[in-house]
């Protein structure tokens, strides 16, 4: 019985020129990330340091004299700040999740080439974006038409429509072939079973995507509070860390009018404070659509 030579598997090997390539790319890319992170760390280091230190020395990679007084005032009432959690975190899943339907409906329904007025509407959207009502006529339309003063629609419906994120979500669905919804179309399938079998699976990257700028605007957004809310309970986390500044501020102002010393109290660490309370959720939310949004910021580049 002849016996088959077993061959061996063997690994591609690298030239010299693309190892140093690689070395330089890593290098560059490395020291790229590290300038994107180090605001982050001043930013950290700077709120455990004291006022007193960040007043006379400035902003360092490490604290300066130790201090827990900025996070102290933050959390003065730990009940009110969770609250504020609550309250954005539930602004940020209903207007992200509402949003996202909104907006890959309409996109689908504006990428159909079958649609006899997809130019009519697109020409809509577009035309938002040029002009608009004002902040005058949108306050009236919320507060007089739609009577939602002091309501959560008012800090979910302003952000709900971005006609930017419209034209990305469609410039997803139009990579999706026609040939898929027209043999779904021929088995019988109606459009929103389309819709939902078949175009909602194919998007992933791009709900993903939209769906992280949607959560970033929603968590970041303290204006549409100042104008409709007024109940403090509802305040979301970034309103609420806005108003504990200016209320801070206005009282080291009138301490300092009556001639009282207020070196110590906490200003810009405060600040600092406040940023790293506001962007941790986001820290820890967006490593999990990562592959997701760097894969969606790539669609429409050239592929080989």
């Amino acid at each position: 019985m002849n016996s088959v030579p077993l061959v061996k598997s063997q690994k591609i090997k690298r030239g010299s020129a693309r190892i140093c390539f690689d070395i330089t790319s890593y290098i560059l890319v490395g020291f790229v990330a590290l300038i994107c992170l180090l605001p982050f760390i001043v930013l950290t280091s700077g709120s455990f340091s004291s006022e007193q230190a960040i007043r006379f020395t400035g902003y360092g990679l490490f604290p300066k004299d130790f201090s827990l007084e900025a996070y102290r005032l933050v959390f003065k009432t730990p009940l009110t700040i969770l609250r504020g959690y609550g309250v954005s975190i539930f602004i940020t899943v209903v207007g992200t999740s509402v949003g996202l339907i909104v907006l890959s409906l309409a996109a689908y329904v504006i990428s159909r080439k079958d649609f006899k007025y997809r130019n009519q509407f697109s020409f809509f959207f577009y035309f938002t974006t040029l002009f608009n009502g004002g902040m005058v006529s949108t306050y009236i339309f919320y507060i007089q038409y739609l009577n939602l003063k002091d309501s959560y629609l008012a800090l979910i419906l302003p952000g709900m429509l971005n006609v930017f994120y419209l034209l990305i979500m469609r410039s997803f669905v139009s990579t999706i072939p026609m040939a898929l919804i027209e043999s779904a179309k021929i088995d019988g399938a109606g459009e929103f079973r389309i819709f939902k079998s078949i175009i909602l699976p194919l998007l992933k990257s791009g709900l993903a995507t939209i769906g992280l700028f949607l959560a970033l605007g929603y968590w970041n957004d303290w204006y549409n509070a100042m104008l409709f809310m007024n109940t403090a309970e509802k305040y979301p986390l970034q309103y609420m860390l806005y108003d504990l500044l200016q209320r801070t501020q206005a009282l080291a102002r009138i301490a300092s009018q009556a001639g009282i010393q207020v070196e110590n109290m906490p200003s810009n660490t405060l600040k600092l404070a406040m940023a790293v309370v506001a962007t941790g959720p986001i820290i820890l939310v967006y490593p999990f659509v990562q592959k997701y949004f760097v894969k969606g910021i790539t669609i429409g580049s050239v592929k080989g």
